[in-house]
């Protein structure tokens, strides 16, 4: 799926959650998008489960392309460490790295079929 470009390795802000935990919840204001370097996350609209994302993928992402809200609940299904991603990173990084650009485009696009 998506691997952290180098330039962000060490400045990426790791964030740790315990299985079950709530990640953000729907209508929340976004500050970043994740990537989930171990563990597994489910994406949760309503009651269903809607996603679920593990190693190399990623999640939060909408939020940061249109400046809104989040649109769904995310929770540790496992034990995760997760690296985030601000607004800062997330914009240079769709700048400079084309490819990047194009994952990100991708799975929206598969996101919004499965939909």
């Amino acid at each position: 799926m998506l691997k952290l470009p180098n330039i962000f390795e060490k400045q990426a802000q790791i964030r740790k959650f315990r299985a079950g935990e709530t990640i953000f919840v729907s209508g929340e204001p976004a500050d970043c998008m994740y990537i989930v370097n171990v563990g597994r996350v489910d994406i949760v609209k309503g009651h269903e489960v809607i996603e679920t994302v593990g190693p190399e993928g990623f999640f939060g992402e909408l939020a940061l392309v249109d400046s809104g809200k989040r649109s769904a609940m995310a929770r540790a299904q496992t034990d995760c460490e997760l690296a985030a991603i601000n607004d800062k990173q997330f914009q240079f990084m769709v700048a400079e790295t084309p490819f990047f650009s194009l994952v990100v485009m991708r799975e929206m696009a598969a996101r919004l079929r499965r939909a």
